[in-house]
């Protein structure tokens, strides 16, 4: 049991790393390493597969809300190829946090991400 944890662990921060990277060079790093090659990342605003698809998503939102960055709020939870965590967009200067949500996970063999569905439960009006 605490393998898989470490498992679905070292992947949300693997995730963590990618939605961070400020700029294109690491942020293409993060990505592959992040995600398998096939990988799919879905929430309410996009529906993207492979890394340069999905870093381009990081890319605009970063592009959306320069000076923040992507915070886990709970422990990874987790079980099979599958693993689920929340987490907030906080602002890095004043510490609000206008955007929140969850996503699920699912694992390769490898413990890259193989699909990510994202749910928004706190969006600011206009965004």
């Amino acid at each position: 049991m605490p393998a898989d944890t470490d498992r679905y662990e070292s992947a949300v921060a693997r995730y963590f790393e990618a939605w961070n990277a400020v700029d294109q060079e690491s942020l293409a790093e993060a990505v592959a390493a992040a995600w398998a090659p096939d990988g799919t990342y879905t929430d309410p605003l996009a529906d993207v597969g492979g890394h340069e698809r999905i870093a381009a998503v990081i890319a605009a939102a970063h592009e959306q809300f320069p000076g923040f960055a992507f915070r886990p709020t709970a422990a990874v939870d987790g079980h099979h190829d599958t693993a689920r965590f929340s987490w907030e967009l906080v602002n890095e200067a004043d510490g609000s946090a206008p955007v929140a949500g969850f996503d699920v996970i699912t694992l390769d063999e490898k413990g890259r991400i193989r699909s990510v569905l994202g749910f928004l439960d706190r969006v600011p009006a206009g965004a």
